[in-house]
């Protein structure tokens, strides 16, 4: 039996994520009634329950399940749709969604800045997600990254920078646990690091790699709260230039070998149009500076 009504099936996810017809209807913007119309609508028609009913709300039988499914990634697709269209217009308006990593956000701020400041009809929304936001797809606009050189097809992939890092401790943690000499006194030192063991960063890597396995005692995938941990002296941490400042020590200056490649991302359907050559001219130049 075909199911003619998108609306319809927009109701029956909001319904299974929020479990409850009011959290559906306010989420939708509609009255609590059309919620439960639309339910009873598409149960009539499919000829299945798709909703167990009790007290504290509603729970998704498996066909409910299945269908909020397709509501899910139907939804999905409608956004990122709206991405490349509104990308592909003629002004400097509306969303600009630029994906990129917690740690790369003080160097963007600059650019931001300027952004708002000269295009006061964009909206400058900043994606932070380890997953690598699929930028044919519409998940974004642009996307500044870290480490190799993206090789995804149909981008347009520009070098912005090569960022030295430098291993950072705050002077309490000094003082208390000494000054590490040379690499193999690392090995009696705590460290701050990333939420995942398979960091891609160089100077992540390089650490790994140390014959004697390092002590890491905070992990998160929040570069302030990494950097937050070492002001407050858990430990030593890598940091680039734009994280540091008077509160920290720097252990060991920058190496070749620890330094990563800031790249700037574009799709080859969106790069030439107005929003993302004004959002792609103001970030070389604030890296530029």
């Amino acid at each position: 039996m075909s199911i003619e009504s998108w609306d319809e099936i927009r109701t029956a996810w909001q319904v299974a994520r929020a479990g409850t017809v009011s959290g559906a209807a306010d989420a939708l913007g509609v009255h609590h009634a059309t919620v439960i119309r639309h339910i009873d609508a598409l149960e009539a028609r499919l000829g299945v329950k798709l909703f167990q009913r009790h007290a504290r709300g509603y729970t998704p039988t498996e066909a409910g399940n299945a269908l909020a499914q397709v509501g899910r990634v139907t939804e999905e697709q409608f956004a990122q749709l709206g991405t490349r269209l509104t990308g592909a217009g003629t002004g400097i308006e509306g969303d600009l969604v630029i994906t990129t990593l917690p740690a790369l956000i003080p160097m963007l701020r600059p650019a931001i800045n300027e952004l708002a400041e000269n295009y006061p009809d964009l909206v400058i929304r900043i994606q932070t997600d380890r997953r690598v936001l699929r930028l044919e797809y519409g998940e974004a606009h642009l996307a500044v990254r870290a480490g190799p050189r993206p090789t995804e097809p149909d981008n347009v992939v520009q070098a912005l920078a090569q960022c030295p890092v430098g291993l950072y401790a705050s002077a309490a943690y000094l003082a208390r646990h000494g000054t590490p000499a040379d690499d193999a006194a690392l090995a009696d030192h705590r460290f701050i690091g990333e939420e995942y063991d398979d960091d891609r960063a160089p100077f992540a890597q390089w650490l790994s790699k140390l014959s004697v396995k390092p002590h890491v005692v905070f992990r998160s995938n929040e570069a302030g709260a990494r950097r937050a941990a070492i002001v407050d002296g858990l430990g030593l941490g890598f940091l680039a230039p734009t994280e540091t400042g008077s509160d920290l020590v720097q252990v060991m200056p920058s190496r070749p070998e620890w330094e990563f490649t800031v790249w700037m991302v574009t799709h080859v359907d969106l790069h030439r149009t107005p929003k993302v050559q004004a959002a792609v001219r103001v970030i070389k130049d604030a890296f530029r500076q």
